[in-house]
């Protein structure tokens, strides 16, 4: 029997990700597929997919890609064993959702008059410090991988000061964004402005340039974000969201 292979473009809609992509995957020896065709074209095999599949798996949950590379070529590494601590982990993360979205809808009672909220309760849910599944990853794959990513979580560690002047950088930053709401999103102006958002978001979790553009499609797509965001001013929601959906296809 013939085995399956699928050039970079099958390969890349297959995934949902940028043919761009694959290739940046290829020349980091992150994914490098074995075969090619006579025309000298990227084969992807049944066992590339599934390298790939775990690849967007750890891009989700904030990994970086030298960090997924190490674990992948771990040779205590087990596909299965990462399946269900992927999914263990997605569904922590899950929950941290979860109670983020109820902070935005007390956040935006409070936006309207309903509610008062102290500065503590505005960070109800933002905590990035707890990683329940640590120490069975390194017993797994190592410590290199989990070592940086522990790194980045503790270097989001707060004190009430530290939040305080996150705070305060977000209200800035809405109020700037707000300011050119009315220019074209693909500007240099609103370009520079959003590429600045996508790096104060790094303060709050690690994002990939899909997973930026995902959030700008929330923004318009889940009323609760476009009230929050619009009290800046209406229509910053929907402006925000072309910006950072072209910010990410242009990257």
């Amino acid at each position: 029997m013939t085995p399956i292979t699928l050039r970079v473009k099958d390969a890349a809609k297959l995934a949902g990700i940028s043919i761009r992509t694959l290739h940046h995957y290829d020349e980091v020896g992150l994914l490098k597929p074995q075969n090619l065709s006579e025309a000298g074209y990227r084969l992807y095999t049944t066992d590339d997919l599934e390298r790939l599949q775990q690849i967007l798996f750890f891009r989700e949950l904030g990994f970086p890609l030298k960090e997924i590379a190490r674990m992948l070529d771990h040779p205590a590494f087990d596909r299965l064993e990462a399946l269900e601590l992927q999914r263990r982990m997605l569904e922590e993360k899950m929950e941290h959702t979860r109670r983020m979205i109820e902070n935005i809808d007390r956040s935006i009672q409070h936006a309207k008059g309903e509610i008062q909220m102290t500065n503590e309760q505005r960070f109800e849910g933002l905590d990035f410090t707890h990683n329940p599944y640590e120490q069975e990853a390194r017993e797994r794959w190592g410590d290199a991988a989990i070592d940086e990513s522990k790194r980045k979580l503790e270097s989001r560690t707060r004190t009430p000061a530290m939040q305080e002047e996150l705070k305060q950088e977000w209200e800035e930053r809405m109020k700037s964004l707000a300011e050119i709401r009315h220019e074209d999103p693909a500007s240099p102006q609103a370009q520079e402005a959003i590429g600045a958002w996508y790096t104060f978001l790094g303060n709050f979790g690690t994002y990939s340039y899909e997973a930026f553009a995902g959030l700008g499609q929330m923004y318009v797509q889940d009323e609760r974000f476009t009230q929050n965001i619009d009290q800046y001013g209406e229509g910053l929601a929907a402006f925000m969201s072309e910006a950072m959906t072209i910010y990410a296809r242009n990257r």
